[in-house]
């Protein structure tokens, strides 16, 4: 680890000379290192990973950026000898995944409201970087979901791990053919996911939004899917199994509009769509243990 911090150190005297200090390194994830640094006398964060897109992302939904849904922006993307950082603009507070019952009942119903707003703006600027695919043009929202069964460059070899585990492979598979089956009853949609936000990537000041950061996973699809990732992964908190979620989304339904159409079957399909996609994804891993916990979920769905 300190080698690592060296060498993101030495890049950024290198990059930013004098104007740059005080670096630190911040909770990362698995995709790319933070730091916190000074530059001009300024708070920014600097992110170093190998897939540029991911920075493309999050510069172009800065752009996006409001009271109700603030992102940081990003002010420099630029290649290094092993890869890509960003420099963005640094937003302080505490992660959503901290707070207790009560922060969560809190904030929760802000978040959704403004997800809610994000889908009310013209999207179509998203597609100038060409990362989401330009133009409106790919597949649909159901054969979108299905190639969570497919090769993926990131996870290269992840169905040949998740083979060592039979029984898991098997909930995998049943999976995909249920999903198979439903996903031929949804609409389509083109609204933007974020599609992660758990995993310290909502930050949260005063009891208000500070920040959505991390839109590298961000995708087209149904919004619901954002809904479903608290669903899904509500459980896997301990300290918010007294908070009924499903009345604070019934209550943020009943602030826009009504509960939407199909909205049942929508959550279900992504339901199953989350757990395939962390059961792939802790095989990558090598993570045992919670691969076995999203099999055993996934099958409540099934």
């Amino acid at each position: 680890m300190e080698a690592i911090i060296q060498t993101a150190n030495r890049f950024v005297r290198t990059r930013f000379g004098d104007r740059a200090y005080n670096l630190k390194p911040l909770a990362s994830g698995d995709w790319s290192q933070a730091y916190s640094f000074l530059l001009d006398g300024h708070d920014r964060v600097i992110r170093f990973g190998a897939y540029v897109e991911d920075f493309e992302k999050d510069r172009v939904m800065g752009t996006y950026s409001s009271d109700f849904l603030p992102i940081p922006h990003v002010l420099e993307i630029g290649q290094t000898q092993s890869g890509f950082y960003a420099v963005s603009e640094r937003v302080r507070g505490e992660h959503l995944d901290e707070l207790d019952g009560p922060g969560i009942c809190h904030v929760l119903p802000q978040l959704l409201d403004a997800l809610s707003e994000l889908q009310t703006h013209d999207l179509t600027k998203t597609q100038e970087v060409g990362i989401w695919r330009p133009n409106g043009e790919g597949p649909g929202w159901g054969t979108e979901l299905l190639s969570v069964a497919e090769p993926r460059d990131r996870l290269a070899g992840w169905r040949e791990s998740l083979d060592a585990w039979p029984l898991e492979a098997q909930v995998f598979d049943t999976g995909v053919e249920k999903l198979r089956q439903l996903i031929t009853q949804l609409p389509e949609y083109r609204g933007i996911i974020h599609n992660d936000l758990l995993n310290r990537n909502v930050l949260v000041d005063g009891g208000k939004l500070s920040g959505v950061i991390d839109w590298g996973n961000a995708r087209y699809g149904d919004p619901l899917y954002d809904i479903a990732w608290f669903l899904y992964w509500w459980s896997w908190y301990p300290e918010w199994q007294e908070i009924d979620l499903q009345e604070i989304v019934d209550d943020h339904w009943v602030k826009h509009e009504g509960k939407p159409p199909l909205a049942d079957e929508r959550l279900h399909c992504c339901l199953i769509h989350i757990g395939l996609d962390h059961i792939a994804y802790s095989a990558f891993k090598q993570r045992p243990e919670e691969m076995k916990r999203n099999a055993k979920q996934l099958m409540t769905y099934l």
